[in-house]
Order: structure tokens, then sequence, then C-alpha cells
């Protein structure tokens, strides 16, 4: 059918038609079609539903390019819109096969179907969506007036404003965008002090623009070298990684987690790169030669929250753990939506099902699990002065447990020296029943059926006959079921006590057999496997808590055993470990070895070994004098007991589809070849040059702290449903020279920013812009918009002088409102100091952060409980704010102490009031506004002063100018 024709019976097809998208029709299409900017949307509106990631209806996904076009695509002939189906089914009048069905939805409108056929006629240019597109620098425009930029960012503000015929505003007066400048960089406000050296230096007789923007710079420069700014930035990197003190399921327990917090604003305040901020986080532990502070920087991906509650499942609650991890990884540093994948590919943007997990195997082999103890951690020095000296005891210890673990590990993977037992028999102590049978040249035992918990399994079995001596027998623990235990872990096992005797024929009682010293495939345990060689031990050699694959261990007695003829080994291996109440970690099979190789007995006579050992012991007890705390850090299972990462069906992990290695999705640029497919290279590729995201994603992040809105609004989607950016050459140019010039300097870009003419504008709401632009998307003014909860706290204790200047350490618990404290786990107390107390003042980073009990003023402020990743905080506006302000105990408090301040500053009431009005507000008050103050005090008569001077110091804490930036 003739598309022309087809189109003109749309026009006439009556009013229902037409009025589908009236204003539509009104535009007109481009002469280039733009398949972003014109096609995408109309596929993303009316045929993703059905012919998305999700459903892929006829096998036909609008996400992908070749789906769509040929070779693999059939739906469109590039160049000939009549013989393509995609113009063929959105012409039809036929119900049957018009797209989309009547059911779905209107048909498109005659615009957009000329866009189609345009696009078509064009050769069909396919383009990813804008962000998987690197960021390239776009040329500086010229614009109308030269004079006005001051940053070359400013030229495509300028640009923009020029287009739309709007003048940007006037500079905001130099005391408005130094308290601006001041509460974006550090979160607190300008003192009195600052204010008058600024203004000093601006208006000095020689003054000359080149000098006051040096005075500015000079402000500038200051504020980011503050110890403040580390801490009113952190808060907002807190919100990505879902920073919290508590564990957050079941009890919600605490979890001793500070130290990252604290490396957070360390790594701030230093101007950490940010593509090593990034790569310490996600993989820090992976570096060559780690430092202490790298293993705490990976305490960012053990912030997921964790259930210890009895009965549940930690493998479900582990992989919880490890899909929480790949989403907060692609909120945090990609901005995508790429949680959805997780059940299905992706609706609207070009990622598949399987490669979500193919990203997920990146995270699926750390060591964690998820139990109350938060294994793997490392115990950090309480005063970072001592964190050198640790990391060098760590280190060597580190050192020499690896070259004992390598000799010995070689000597317990050989099978060379170890002969199989056979003929065994195995008893239980309790009800647990047993079974044995012939595999593979081995005699394995087994349980059948119901296990009962504490049960010790004694293995009898006859020892080779040509057998002259004992120097070892090798335990090897499997799953019940090998082969499905790989991708299907079972519970895990721990052998709290193993015993040995000797069956001699002839003698009525068992020869003990001292056991000394016990070696395990793996160099890193959770639990000290010398454990099992202690009989009032409830832990030891261990799969914890889960078990993919085999594990073995080696029992070497304290000096080579005689065997007489005909002798039997029996070996007890005692269990005394359940957890979660309810579930016993019991070998359920397994097979034992002996050997007679002398080389085993040799490591326990060997004096490199014991000297080594020795010197072990003398570094532990170096280690142990300096104070300090267990931080959950990440740590990489061995490649040996790596664990295979599956599909799962529909996002559920119990059905579980194909196996897949590590990769990133094909619609990005791949992981390059020289990078290691893991932890570490899966960081590199996110920073690296050819990453579109990254950049973008967080400059965008930069600029909404400042504005009040990203340049794409929608911070938590960059994908083709997200809103496109309002500056798109202005992203592209920050997200460039932070990532080239500024070498990832986050300082240097706030720097940037705050410097610009478009920062500096007067953030006076212009009443011909406030229908047009309400939300300043065009940048022809200042920001102006609510403080984050921190700082209207914050704030408000530096007004009135009451603020703690002491910085990191456990987090504090300020005053809350009686009743708000019921915590499921009773010994979760909180404490509040006394008043005046310095705990009771800190800044509101150090506040104890429990996931089940916002701080209720924060969560009156819109900040989040951080159980997820919260790529930005949505504004209210509710009473609750007010009545938090007027009446919080810390309100209560800051308004007695700015009372005091104003009180000390002068003997007259007037002048009380215009110093506490200029304290506030930063900038002179007028005498209009003193006298209004003055007749509210007379309000009061039957108060004294200074009851009066807190009435007053109230309302200033309370007014828009004061809690608006």
């Amino acid at each position: 059918m003739d598309w022309i024709a087809s189109l003109v019976m749309i026009l006439v097809a009556g009013p229902a038609a037409i009025q589908s998208d009236a204003n539509d029709e009104e535009e007109r299409v481009p002469a280039e079609v733009d398949f972003n900017a014109h096609i995408r949307p109309i596929f993303t509106a009316h045929c993703s539903a059905c012919h998305g990631g999700v459903m892929q209806a006829g096998d036909v996904s609008f996400a992908y390019r070749d789906q769509v076009l040929p070779p693999g695509g059939w739906i469109v002939e590039p160049g000939d819109p009549d013989s393509s189906i995609l113009m063929e089914r959105v012409l039809s009048d036929d119900p049957d096969i018009c797209m989309p069905p009547p059911e779905h939805g209107p048909p498109l409108s005659p615009h957009d179907t000329e866009r189609l056929a345009t696009w078509i006629r064009q050769g069909a240019p396919w383009s990813n969506h804008w962000a998987f597109e690197g960021p390239k620098r776009p040329p500086i425009p010229d614009v109308e007036d030269p004079s006005w930029p001051l940053r070359p960012m400013d030229h495509y503000v300028l640009e923009k404003l020029d287009g739309e015929g709007i003048e940007p505003s006037p500079d905001a007066d130099p005391e408005r965008w130094l308290r601006r400048v001041t509460l974006d960089l550090t979160g607190l406000p300008p003192t009195i002090d600052q204010q008058d050296r600024f203004l000093a230096e601006l208006t000095r007789t020689e003054s000359s623009p080149a000098h006051q923007e040096r005075v500015y710079a000079d402000v500038v420069d200051g504020l980011l070298d503050s110890p403040a700014y580390g801490e009113r930035w952190a808060s907002v990197w807190l919100d990505q990684v879902r920073y919290a003190d508590s564990k957050g399921l079941g009890l919600d327990g605490r979890r001793n987690i500070w130290k990252y917090r604290d490396w957070v604003i360390t790594a701030l305040n230093r101007d950490l790169p940010y593509d090593q901020f990034t790569i310490k986080q996600i993989a820090g532990d992976l570096l060559p030669e780690a430092k202490l502070e790298d293993q705490i920087a990976t305490a960012a991906h053990r912030l997921t929250q964790s259930n210890e509650e009895g009965g549940t499942d930690d493998e479900e609650f582990r992989i919880a753990a490890v899909l929480d991890r790949v989403n907060t990884t692609w909120q945090t540093w990609q901005g995508v939506t790429f949680g959805c994948v997780q059940c299905h590919s992706h609706p609207y943007d070009p990622f598949r099902h399987e490669e979500y997990y193919q990203f997920a195997a990146f995270f699926n082999n750390t060591a964690d699990c998820d139990l109350n103890e938060e294994w793997p951690t490392i115990q950090v020095p309480l005063d970072v002065a001592q964190y050198d000296e640790a990391a060098v005891l760590d280190q060597q210890i580190q050192s020499l447990r690896r070259q004992i673990w390598d000799r010995e590990f070689e000597l317990l993977l050989d099978d060379s020296p170890w002969t199989p037992l056979l003929n065994l028999q195995a008893t239980s102590s309790n009800a647990t029943q047993l079974a044995v049978e012939r595999k593979d040249g081995h005699d394995e035992f087994h349980t059948v059926g119901t296990i009962s918990r504490d049960a010790d399994i004694t293995l009898d079995a006859p020892l080779p006959g040509d057998m002259q001596q004992l120097t070892a027998f090798r335990i090897t623990v499997m799953p019940l079921e090998p082969e499905s235990a790989i991708s299907d872990s079972e519970w895990g096992f721990s052998l709290s006590h193993v015993e040995a005797h000797l069956m001699v024929p002839g003698e009525d009682s068992p020869r003990p057999i001292e056991l000394k010293r016990v070696i395990i495939d793996e160099p890193d345990p959770f639990v000290d496997p010398q454990a099992s060689l202690n009989a009032k031990s409830w832990q030891g050699f261990s799969a914890y808590t889960r078990l993919h694959h085999s594990r073995q261990a080696a029992f070497l007695p304290a000096d080579p055993v005689e065997i007489p003829p005909e002798s039997r080994l029996r070996v007890t291996l005692k269990h005394r470990r359940y957890i979660l109440s309810a579930f016993a970690l019991i070998a359920k099979r397994g097979y034992l070895d002996v050997s007679d190789d002398a080389r085993l007995s040799e490591l326990l006579s060997d004096a490199d070994l014991s000297s080594q050992r020795e010197r072990i012991d003398q570094l532990q007890q170096r280690r142990s004098r300096i104070p300090s705390t267990s931080v959950p850090i990440l740590r990489e299972r061995s490649d040996h007991l790596s664990r295979p990462t599956n599909v799962f069906i529909r996002g559920l992990f119990l059905t579980k589809d194909q196996r897949v290695m590590p990769g990133t999705p094909a619609s990005l640029p791949p992981l390059p070849d020289d990078l290691p497919a893991d932890r570490r290279g899966m960081a590199q590729w996110l920073v690296s040059p050819d990453n579109p995201l990254t950049a973008r994603v967080h400059v965008n992040r930069i600029w909404s702290r400042l504005f009040g809105s990203g340049l794409v609004a929608t911070e938590e989607d960059f994908g083709s449903s997200g809103e496109a950016p309002s500056h798109p050459d202005l992203l592209d140019y920050l997200a460039v020279t932070y990532q080239d010039d500024y070498r990832w300097s986050t300082k240097r870009l706030l720097r940037e920013i705050v410097l610009s003419r478009t920062y500096r504008q007067s953030a006076m709401i212009r009443s011909s812009l406030l229908d047009r632009d309400p939300a300043n998307r065009l940048l022809a003014r200042g920001p102006r918009h609510r403080l984050s909860a921190e700082i209207v706290r914050d704030q408000s204790l530096a007004l009135a002088g009451l603020l703690s200047e002491r910085s990191f350490g456990p987090p504090v618990h300020p005053p809350i409102p009686s009743g708000v404290w019921n915590p499921f786990q009773g010994s979760d107390r909180w404490q509040t100091p006394q008043e005046g107390g310095e705990d009771r003042y800190r800044r509101s980073v150090y506040t104890y952060t429990k996931r089940s009990i916002p701080y209720p003023m924060f969560a009156a402020f819109d900040s989040p409980s951080r159980e997820f990743c919260s790529p930005r905080r949505l504004r209210s506006n509710t009473p609750l704010q007010a009545l938090m302000t007027l009446n919080d105990p810390t309100f209560i408090e800051s308004a007695q102490g700015l009372a005091a301040r104003m009180h000390d500053s002068s003997d007259d009431l007037s002048a009380r009031i215009r110093y506490g009005l200029r304290l506030v507000t930063c900038r002179q008050p007028n005498d209009a506004e003193v006298r209004e103050l003055m007749t509210m005090t007379q309000q009061f008569d039957n108060t004294d002063s200074m009851q009066q001077l807190v009435n007053v110091a109230s309302v200033l804490l309370n007014l828009d100018e004061v809690l608006m930036k």
C-alpha cells in the first residue's frame, strides 16, 4: 500500500484520529530526522510495552537494532517505506493487524507516522541512546554578550538563553553569593568575620575586576581546603552507597562500619581522584599491595542489608546482597536502572537478561555470608596515626602465613602421598543415620535423611597392610549431592573437634593419637582450623556456611605413628556448631585418606617453618597491642573454591538457567582484553575513557547538589525512559573536562562551577519566567531551594555556637523525641549525651543511622533511610518540617545558643536583634525587619529579656531565608 495514500486516509478518518495529537500535527517534520530525538520516543511511547525488552511479542524488540533492521531484522526496509512492515502496520485500519492494537491505545498521529516514513526513506539510520555514546568535547559557542561568561561553561548556558530570547539574571549580592557557596561547599554558614573579610577585600580602593575575581577564587579555595568540605559532601556519597550503621533486615542490629564513613570524608578532603575513589571501593582488596585504607574502602559493598533472624537461608540473602551490589553500582556509577534486568531484559534500554548475571559474576565470588559475624573483617586501628604500623604488621603476618600455606597446600593437594581407606564403617552418636558406598576408589560415608544437631560421626577402617607408619590422615568433605551443589550450594560443615585413635588387635583400649596441626585447602579461612584440635572448641575447619565444592584438611600427628599389623584407624568428627537456631553444620558426605610420607611429618619439625610460625606469634602479639575496631570488607574467594554464576529465570535464585562468565553489556564498550575479568577489571572499565556514563553521571550529581536539579533531572535514569539533558553540550563539556583535563579532580570541577557566572546569578525569581521556567531548567537565575536535612541541622548548631569541630569516630546519638527509639534489638541503645556534651552537637554526618528507625529530623527533611541506593532526594514541604525546627530539642537548644550570642553582642536590644539577623542571613538587615522583631518582643512582656531573645532566635532560625539557599 502506498504510504502517502494511507496517510491521507488517516487525515480524513475523522476527529478521533486527528484529535489523538493535535499539538504534534502543528509541528513540522524536520528535514533530517534524528533517531534519538524523533524516532526512539515513538517506539518507547507506543511500541515497547509489547515489543521491548520484556515481552518481545513476535520476537520483535525495538530496544535492539538487530531485531528491527536487516540483516537480522525484518520490520524496516531502509530507504523503502512502502516495503516496510512497520509502515504497513501503523497505517493499517484493520484492527487485527494495525499497530498499536486498538485495545493498547490510539493510532499514531499523522505527524509521528510521517516522521517514521521520513526516517525510513533516509535509510533508517539507527543511533544508540545519547547516554550510551561517549561524550565529546563540544566547541565553545559564540554568544551575543561575550563579556557575560566568566568560565567556558557559561557560554553554553548563555547560548541557550540567547536562543530562548531570555536575559540572564544580574549577579547576586556578594554576601548572598558568599552564603550560597559556603553552604554548598562546607554545609555551614559563613561567620561574620568571614563576611567582613570578604566584603573588605572586594571594596578595597585599588580593587579591579581581576582583583575581585581573585577574591572570589580565594574564598572558594579556602572552603575546598576546609575539613568541613569532606563532611558536607560525604553525605551525598553515602546516599549513593546506602551507608547505615545497622544491618537493615531482621533485628536491624548494629554494624560496626563507621571507619568506612571516615574513609570517605578523608578521601574527599584529600581530593582523591574519582577514578581511584571508584576503584578502591569496588576492588581495593585486589589492588597490588593493597593498603589498609584500600581494604576499608571495599566496605562500600558490605553496606548491603543482612538478615540474622533464625531460620532464614543465608544463601538467599547472600545472593540478595550480590544483586544489590550490582544494582547499586549501576545506579551510582552509571545512572541506569539496570536492576530491571534481574527478572527480564530491560523494557526500553538495550540490556539483555543474561547480561545482568554476567555483571553479577564480578561480585559473586566474594567470601562474605549473610551472618551475624560479618566475615570477612579486618582490624582497623582506632588512631589513624597507627594505620601504617598496623598495615606493615598485617602484611608481614599475611606474607608468612601464605608462605607456610603454599608449602603445606602442595602436599595436601598432591594425591600421590595419599592412600584411600577402604572397608569403611561409619556410625553416629545420635539419630543421624549413615551409609557407606564405594565410589571412584573411595569408601564414602554419607548421611541418610534428617540430621540431628551435635552429631559425632565416627569413621573406622583398616589401615593398609603395607603401611609401617602414619604421618597424616586427610579428610575430604563433600556436598551430599556433589553435582547439583556446584550451582545450588548446600549447608556447609564445621569440624568442632577431631579425635583419632589407633585400634591395635589384642589391645582392649584404643591408642589415642596426639594431633599437632591441621592444614587446609584455603589460605584465609574465616575460622582458625587449628581449633579443631581443641576438645572444648565449637568451631574449626569448616565450609562456613555453604558448600559448593569438596573440601580437604589433613591432620598431622605430633610424631609419626608406628602401625602394628592389622591395625585400624578410628577418626571421630565432632560437630557442635549450628547457625540461625536451625541449621546444623555437619559433614554429610566424605572419605578418608592416609599417608606415610615423611614430608608431612617434616612440616612439623622443619626449622624454617617453626621459625616462621614463631615469628607470626610475635607479630600478632605486637598487632594486638594496637587498639583497633573490626570492619567488614570484601575479599575474593580462592580460585579453586569459586562459585559459578547462573542466570536466574525471572530473577528467582531457585530457578537457575545457563551458566555465565563475568562480562559487561554488549551495548556499552567491552571490557578491554588487557583487564582481568574480575572486580578490579570491572572497576577500571567503569572509569575508562571509553565508558560513556561514569563522568556524566558524577558531574550531573555535583550539578544537582549545587543547582537543585541535575542537567539530567532524572539522576537515577540516564536511559531511554529518563529525561534528556537540558544542556547536552554543557553536560558533555563538563564530563570531558572532568575526566581529561581535571584528571577526575572533584574539587577542580566544583571550583569551575561555583566561580561561574551561571552560579553567581541572583536567585530572584522573575515573574516573566515563573510560568515559563518555574524549575529553572534554563538556568536564567541562580539556585534557590531548601537546604538538605544535614545542612539545616548543622547550620542551626553553627549559628548557635554549639557545633563541635571534632571529626571522625563512632556514630553519635543526638537528642530524639521520646517514644521514637523502640528497636527490635534490646541491646541497641540510644544514649544521648547530657547538654553541653560534645557528642550531642557533632556534625550530622556522624549521627547513628539505623535503617528501621530513621533519625526523625532527617526523615522529616527527606533524608533517605539508606536501605537502598538513593541517587537523589526529592524535596518536600510539609508542616512536620516546621514542627521539627520549632520543637525538636536540637533546635530549641540552638535557639537558646543563638540568643546567648545575641545577648553577648551588645547591651542594646535593637543591636542584639540586628546582630542576630546578620548572623543568620549573612547580610545587613534593614530597619523594618529590626522593628518587626522588636515589636514581637513586646508581646512577651511577662518573660525575662533572655527568654525574649530565645523567642526571637527561634523565629530567626525558622526564616524561609535561613532554611533556603
